[in-house]
């Protein structure tokens, strides 16, 4: 009896005392509350998880109601010109060719070259700007419009210095420009 007593002193007096005896007696108490907790949940159900796969793709709107995505297959409308006004097109190269500027230009004069051109906001943001004159270069290729509705419009500008970027509005059928982005290139 002596061999039994000195056994469960040793584990209840150092074993379980040290770090390694607690460590211990924590997996026991955990491996022993899962294995329970399994027993009692019974056999796992073998057609469920993902081997058990719809065979129709799974919605939460109704098929046959309208298509809300951001990706659209619509066509894009026609930008909208007030007869007697001109195309964005060619506002777009007016307002390049007064953002270039000349040498020797006035900031002054390349702000009213600007404004009849621009929205009254971007004119207001311009009004610090001074002209980018021959670090643009000049014009290289065709303006490219890219419509993006009826009263927007994108175009594209190839610069020997780089590339210009207009945003256009018409939201009354006059188109003027609202953002510049030029990037070197």
């Amino acid at each position: 009896m002596t061999v039994v007593r000195r056994a469960v002193e040793f584990l209840f007096l150092r074993l379980l005392r040290s770090r390694l005896g607690v460590a211990l007696g924590i997996a026991v108490l955990v491996l022993g509350v899962v294995g329970g907790a399994r027993l009692a949940a019974g056999p796992a159900d073998p057609a469920a998880g993902l081997s058990n796969r719809p065979t129709d793709p799974i919605t939460t709107v109704h098929p046959t109601t309208g298509d809300d995505g951001a990706i659209s297959t619509t066509t894009t409308p026609s930008p909208v010109t007030r007869p007697g006004q001109p195309a964005p097109k060619l506002v777009a190269e007016r307002f390049a060719v007064a953002w270039l500027g000349h040498p020797g230009q006035a900031v002054a004069d390349w702000h009213d070259a600007l404004r009849p051109l621009a929205t009254a906001n971007l004119a207001e943001k311009l009004s610090g700007a001074e002209p980018v004159g021959s670090s643009a270069g000049a014009v290289t290729g065709e303006v490219t419009i890219r419509p993006r509705g009826e009263t927007i419009v994108e175009a594209t500008i190839p610069l020997d210095g780089g590339q210009l970027r207009l945003e256009l509005l018409a939201p009354d059928g006059r188109w003027l420009v609202d953002a510049v982005d030029w990037s070197r290139g």
